[in-house]
């Protein structure tokens, strides 16, 4: 699961694995390293079956409003 992005100068979103944070990311470069991590060698940020994307996709990594 990839949260929405936070607030600040340097938003990040972070990353969850089955309910876990693993990390935070500032870009989708970062979201694939975290999954690589854990044991997917080579993640799809678009199947749903693997990220589930909230507060926007993987090209929102600023808040909106």
């Amino acid at each position: 699961m990839v949260r929405p992005p936070t607030r600040g100068v340097r938003p990040y979103r972070r990353v969850e694995i089955y309910g876990r944070t693993v990390g935070r990311a500032t870009g989708p470069e970062e979201v694939v390293e975290l999954i690589r991590r854990a044991g997917v060698a080579e993640p799809d940020l678009d199947d749903p079956d693997l990220v589930g994307w909230r507060g926007g996709d993987r090209t929102v990594w600023g808040r909106t409003a």
